[in-house]
Order: C-alpha cells, then structure tokens, then sequence
C-alpha cells in the first residue's frame, strides 16, 4: 500500500490523501489570498458518546489563492469550509472517488486508486459580499425611521433637509421631538436629557454638526439601566458616525448658504486585522438674524407701558473634530479609545429701541436705545475608554469604560443705553456697562455593565455607575465712565460648584411564549457642592438614597401586533443655572437668579403602547401616557425694593404636575416612491403651585403635529418635505434640570435682549413651519451628491409667547432665520479589500497548518 497508509485505533487500515484547489474572486477571476480553508469531517466523541464537527484539516491560502491539505482521510463524508473577510462564506461537501475492486463497477485498478488519492478540486469560486458593502456605499439601504416601543431610531443620513447644518438642524425632523428659535428641545412638552453615545455631554447641540451624527435614538421611558434623571421626559442619545467596515471609507463634504457662510468636513475610517481607526472633521461658520417685540405692562407703582423693538446678527464659526481607535485583542476582548474637541467664536450685535409710558406718577414716557456688543468662545474636549469581553456563552458580556467631557467658555459683553428726547430723538445722556464671564464644566463617567442570559429565554443585567461634574463659573460685573470700567463686587461674583451621582441597577427579564416581561431596580444618591469664595457662603446639598424601580410588560399578537405597559419611577435633580444664587441684570426685562434651595423633583412615568406591523413593512405606534410629578421646579417672580424696585425670575418647588397624552407614529411606504412618517401628540398638563398668592397654570388640551414626506422622483433624485405644527401650548414649567438645552453656550443668539418669559402663568401660541430639500445622487454606486434645501420656506415660523404674573403681562414675539438656503456637495469613497494595510509578518506565513491558520475571525 503506499506511503500515505497508517493505522486507526482499531487496528483497521486508515489510508490518507491530499485535497488542493484555488480560491479565486467569482467576478474577475483574481486570487484570494489569507482565506481560511478548513476540512471539517462528523465524528463520535468519546467523551459525550454524541456526534460533532471536529476539523482535520486546515491552512490559510497563499499569495496566489492556492491550498494544499495534505494526509486527510481517504473515506467518509467531509466539508470544505471556506472564510474571508469581504466574501461570502462558502461551504461543499467533499470526498475522495476510491473504487475498491467489485465496487460500483470497479476493476480495483492499482494505479487509479493511487490517482485518486490526490485530489484537483479546481478553481473554488467565490462571491464578494456585495449586500454589505452596498449597505455602506447606499444610504437608500437604511429606513429613515426605525420604530420599536422601547425606543425610535431616525437615521440622519435619510434626513436632507438638515444636510450642512448642527444637530438642532437634525432635531427638527425627529418625530416627537420639538424645538424652539434658540435650539431648546422638548420631548412630550418637558426638557430631555441629552446624551453623545450614550454618555452625559458639556456639548451644546449647536456645536454638534449634522454630518457628523449617525443617528438619533429616542427614548420616551427609560428602563432601570439608564440614568434616572430626566423624569419628565426621557433620553435623546445621539451616536456619532462610526464605521468599522474591513478596508478604508469615508466622505468629503462641504455646503454653502445664502448669507455666504461657508462649511466643510470630512471623514475616514480604517480596518485591518485588530484594529479600527477612525478620524472626522468639520468646520462651520454661521450668521444667524433675530427680530423680535416685546409689549408689556407692569403694574405699578410704577406702573409702565413697554414697547420694545429688538433686532440681533451674529456671527462666529466653529470646527468640531473627532477621531479614535479599536483594537480587537482577539475574539473576545476589544479595546476603545476615542475623543472630540471643539472649539468656536460667537460675536452677536444686539439693538433694542425702547418706549416706556408711566401710567401712575411720575407719568410721561421716555424713549431710549440700546445695544448689546458681545464676544464669546467656547472650547469642548471630550475622551472615553472602553473594554468590552465576550463570554464563551453567547450573549454574556462584561463592559467597563471611562468618560471624561470638559468645556471652557469665556465672554464679554458691552452693554450701552442712551436716553433718547423724545422729539429730537438727540441723546440726552449715555450709560454702560460691560460684564465679563468665564466658567469651565468638567464631566467624569465610570461605569460598568454586566449581561449574562440565564437561558435562551431570560437574561440578568447588572451595572454601576458614578458621574462627577464639576463648574467653575466667574461673572464680573464693570460700570464704564469714560475711558474706566469700575469693577462693582456686589453685582460680581464667583462660584464653583461638585455634584457627584452614584449609582447602580439590575434588571431580569424574561420570555413565557408570546409574553415577556422585564424587572429593574436602580439605586441612585447624589451629594452636591456650591461654594461662594469671595461671600465666604457655601451650599452642601445632599440628595439622599432613592430608589427607582421600573416594569416592563410585553405581549406579541397575533398578525404581528404588540402591545406594552410600562412603569418607572425618574427624578430631576435642579441644574447648575437653577442653584447658581447669581443675580443677573444683563436683561433689564429679565432679571434672573437661581435658587439654592432647590429640592429635586420626583415622577411617576406610566406608559401604554400598541404597535402594529403589516405585510408591507409599514408600522403603527400608538402610545398613552401619564406623568405625576411631585416638588415640581417651576419658574417664580419675587418682587425686591432693595436698593431699587425690581422684579427677579427665580425658581422653586411647586406642589405638583399631572401631565396626560396620546401619541400616534406612522411610517408608511405610500407608493414605491412615496415614504410618508407621522407623527401627532394630543396631550394636557396641569401644574398646581400650592403658593398662597400665586394662581394655578391653566388647563387646556395642546396638541403637536410633524410629518417627514421623502419622495422618489427618479432613480437618483430624492425630494424631502417636512412640516410640523403645535398649537397653543402651555408653557414647560423650566424643570428638567438634566438637559435639552441647544442654544446657551452655542449659538443661540439673541441672549436676553428679547425678554424670555420667566412667569409659572403663560402660553406658547400656536405656530407651524415647512422645510424641504432635494438629493441628486451620481457616480457609481451613487458615491457623490449634491443637495438643497430651505428651512422655513414660508416664513411662518416664530416664536409668539404670553406670560403673566402678579406684577405683569407680557407679550413677545420673535423671529430668526427664516428661508436659508443652503448648497451642499457629498462623496463617498472606500474599498472593502481585505487584503489592504495586511502587516508584513502576514507575508512571511505559508501553508503550514493548523498552529498558523486564521479561524476566520469568528468568536467561539
């Protein structure tokens, strides 16, 4: 017998073989090289006595796409298993042809038998896996909306409309969502906490550009895993472009709109073997235009009738950059480093022409101007540190990973009144003043999660978490008389603040047929710091341990019907700008400071929701919910004599809230070309202050309306128009001390030159608005683009506010920024070659067998 023969452990004869071939790409016929080629045969285990897949053979193919798999079991049944990165898993069954003498017809010819020992499998062809490649390169392969109960997902890239523009661009057109002229953001009417992948962020949503945002997920009522705080609303977590794709990829954009403001950016990412890198950058200038009037009566004495017409530009720009690296340690465990920085100029020119008439003595009127010269910057830094591990069991994981945010902002405004005669309109005499600020806010995250599926239809969470923030806030307060600023200490001060939040939670959830449900309990405590070192006043307020349990019930229908309830227990710790005790006068309409005896307010969240699938992929969410919230912050105005009349916007804890509502999201594929999301919430709230003196917010019924239309017009021509309306609405009580601010810090323009209404009492009165924007894709797989759109196309968005207290009412309205056009330029390059950036050892690697072969990159 030849030289190949050997014997099996039972003492029959084994005769062994060779099987070879060529691995070569099924579209242009060029070899694939470093694939793994694994011979997998069906044996018994003598341990367990059962059957399972044991490889016998295996390497990894050369620079020339050839194998070689040398002494292989002459009989029995066996599977080439064929992976490679880029390429689609290929599999065949394989067997040596050995005709025995008076088998099949053989004549148990020696020297056939001894051919047939090696075997020629020939040129293995196989297909690149363009459905995942196409996914990248084709943004038509991700819906604009993914719906779900727990949470909703809007893809920015589907979005056109904000294309070129900040992530309050983005908000606009994310159901539920609704934003206001300065880039503050409600959810179901309240502030929600916003979030940068998932952790807390200094980031304003003004310094986030819009093409750097992968997606927007939208959580109404957050289980026990997240972060207990924005109760009275929920989480919008915004995740930054990431690609790890094998090979290279990225964009080069830039835009430009009609007030000749410029942006530019661009991205790239690569990935070979363990490691990922990613870089992006853009940089964006604006000028934003606001004009705005103010009628108001105050009630004496002095009694005054205000007139007060305002106009702002600003201008500034700012660049946004980030980047970072993964590095697969190997199957199990993966290593992340990643960090942004931004940085940018804010220089807004305010005027405002004033009419004041006395209605009690000493009556008459008086006429005066002033204008506000401001300039303000701002720098953002941002890392975090991740470790991820893998269980053996599929699905059990352990996660630790550090956050660190940190920003700087410093500014200078200029503030000059001159009275005015009121026939000559000469200046009769000139004030001013000029406060400077300066303040740094730094974010530290620690975390850790735990996930172990106790089987394949119940899993156990478990996690911890500290955050640490820490301000550092200075406002200097300077009279101007003549060429000398005079430093005033009393209106100046300083003021540092530590706010530490520790916490920790599990959940259990599990599946009994159609009906699953889910079980969480998240323990939290804080303890906050203020110090006042020029007053010698210091303020330790602590939040004692509270707990906050949550309930998710699930039961799947039939028809692809699903239907929820939900309840958790959330909080609302007051925020830095509701504790500073600062009183600022940089608004002679709006005088306003903080109150450090804040208690944090506590809400009860129940949730009904009913979702429907139907055969052609269209979706249905409905959702009823109720809100009670107990020591509710609120908005307040206090009277002070001392040393002149004012009136000063403060906050406190009122008695309670209740709020009620209905939400209905559509998405539906109308026509092939036609996509069509909806959305509409019918909601009413109710705030009762329980203050002697101070009348309860009345009750009325709101309702809010957005519609997402994306039009098909041909193969590479894709029109988006969009438009929402809400009616009158009561106005948000100024809690929601966690987040949703978008303009403070960024560009929000206008500052308090355009008396904000501060009142507990008041209504945001109805207003609507249409965008629209047009795509035009072109090059192979639609590489490159060219965009257009309009904001505000009709000119009717504004922001028209009422508000009343004891002491006032006031009316204003504004408008900013309406019918800006914007051009903008998109392309797309990459290439998912497997083989690009491979490190030089991988060369020197020939065929020698199992100790060398890579496995293909699959986890165990």
């Amino acid at each position: 017998m030849p030289g190949g023969q050997n014997r099996g452990g039972n003492g029959r004869t084994q005769m062994n073989g060779s099987l070879y071939g060529k691995l070569v790409d099924s579209k242009t016929d060029k070899p694939i090289e470093y694939a793994s080629v694994q011979l997998v045969a069906n044996r018994m285990d003598t341990v367990t006595k059962k059957r399972k897949e044991v490889v016998v053979a295996g390497m990894i193919t050369k620079t020339n796409g050839e194998f070689l798999l040398e002494n292989v079991p002459v009989f029995g049944q066996m599977k080439l298993r064929v992976t490679v990165v880029g390429f689609k898993p290929y599999e065949q069954a394989v067997s040596f042809d050995i005709k025995m003498g008076g088998q099949n017809g053989g004549n148990g010819d020696m020297s056939s038998m001894m051919g047939a020992l090696d075997k020629d499998l020939g040129n293995i062809k196989i297909d690149v896996a363009e459905k995942e490649l196409e996914n990248v390169t084709v943004t038509s392969s991700n819906p604009g909306l993914r719906l779900g109960i727990d949470r909703k997902v809007f893809n920015v890239d589907k979005n056109i409309v904000s294309a070129g523009g900040t992530a309050v661009d983005v908000m606009k057109n994310v159901p539920i969502v609704s934003v206001d002229l300065d880039g503050n953001v409600t959810m179901r009417n309240n502030a929600p906490q916003i979030f940068v992948d998932g952790r807390p962020t200094t980031m304003t949503l003004d310094q986030i550009p819009a093409d750097a945002i992968d997606n927007v997920e939208i959580i109404t009522n957050p289980s026990a895993k997240f972060d207990a705080s924005g109760g009275t609303s929920g989480i919008l977590n915004i995740v930054l472009k990431k690609n790890k794709k094998v090979g290279y990829n990225g964009s080069i954009r830039s835009n430009i709109d009609s007030r000749g403001r410029l942006g530019l950016g661009g991205d790239i990412n690569l990935r070979q073997q363990k490691v990922n890198f990613f870089l992006s950058g853009n940089y964006n200038q604006r000028k934003s235009i606001s004009t705005g009037n103010t009628d108001r009566t105050t009630y004496g004495p002095p009694g005054i009738l205000l007139n007060q017409d305002d106009k702002s530009t600003m201008k500034g720009s700012f660049g946004f950059f980030r980047g970072g690296v993964d590095f697969f340690i190997d199957n199990r465990n993966t290593l992340s480093l990643a960090g942004n920085t931004a940085s940018g100029n804010m220089n807004p020119y305010s005027t405002s022409e004033m009419l004041s008439t006395f209605t009690t003595a000493p009556f008459g009127s008086s006429l005066a101007m002033r204008s506000s010269t401001s300039k303000n910057h701002f720098e953002n830094a941002g890392t975090s540190l991740s470790y991820k591990h893998n269980f053996p069991k599929s699905g059990q994981e352990w996660t630790a990973d550090f956050n660190y945010n940190g920003s700087r902002n410093k500014s200078s405004n200029m503030i000059s009144t001159d009275s005015l005669d009121l026939n000559t309109k000469n200046i009769i005499k000139t004030s001013s003043q000029r406060q400077d600020g300066s303040g740094t806010n730094k974010n530290y995250t620690f975390q850790t999660d735990y996930t172990n599926p106790l089987s394949d239809k119940s899993k156990l969470e478990l996690g911890a978490r500290l955050t640490i923030r820490n301000v550092d806030n200075q406002n200097e307060f300077y009279f101007i008389s003549g060429t000398n600023a005079i430093y005033n200490p009393l209106l100046s001060v300083k003021y540092n603040s530590s706010d530490k939040v520790y916490a920790a939670y599990t959940t259990f959830s599990n599946q009994l047929k159609n009906f699953g449900y889910q079980l969480g309990l998240r323990v939290e405590s804080s303890n906050y710091e203020g110090h006042l070192p020029d007053k010698g006043q210091d303020f330790n307020i602590k939040f004692p341990v509270s707990l906050f349990p949550s309930v998710f019930l699930n039961n799947k229908l039939k028809h692809d019907q699903e239907l929820q309830l939900n309840y958790t227990r959330k909080i609302n710790r007051p925020n830095f700008f509701q504790l500073y005790p600062y009183t600022d006068y940089s608004d002679s309409l709006n005088i306003s400071r903080g109150n450090p005896g804040l208690n944090p307010e506590f809400t009860n969240n129940l949730e009904l929701s009913y979702q429907k699938t139907f055969k052609n992929k269209d979706n249905f969410l409905a959702s009823i919910y109720y809100k009670n919230t107990t020591d509710l912050i609120t908005r307040y105005q206090v009277r002070e004599t001392v040393p002149d009349t004012i009136l000063v916007n403060t906050y406190i804890n009122a008695d309670r809230s209740f709020v009620t509502g209905l939400e209905l999201v559509s998405k539906n594929k109308v026509a092939k070309w036609w996509d069509l999301t909806t959305n509409l919430n019918l909601f009413t709230s109710k705030i009762n202050t329980g203050i002697a003196g101070q009348p309860d917010q009345d009750q009325f019924v709101s309702w809010f309306a957005k519609v997402n239309n994306q039009f098909k017009l041909a193969k590479n021509l894709t029109l988006q128009i969009s438009g929402e309306y809400q009616s009158k609405t009561i106005l948000p009580p100024g809690g929601s001390g966690g987040g949703g601010g978008g303009g403070r810090g960024g560009f929000g323009g206008g500052g308090g030159m355009f008396g904000q209404s501060t009142s507990s009492q008041g209504y945001v009165r109805a207003n609507y608005f249409v965008d629209a924007g047009i795509r035009y894709e072109f090059l192979k797989n639609k590489q490159a683009s060219f965009s257009l759109n309009m904001n505000d196309i009709f000119r009717t968005r504004r922001s028209d506010i009422h508000s009343e207290s004891l002491y006032f009412t006031q009316d204003v309205f504004r408008r900013r920024d309406p019918q800006i056009l914007r051009l903008g330029f998109n392309w797309r390059f990459g290439k998912f070659d497997p083989n690009l950036f491979k490190r030089k050892n991988m060369k020197n690697q020939n065929d020698g067998g199992m100790d060398n072969m890579n496995m293909g990159g699959q986890r165990p």
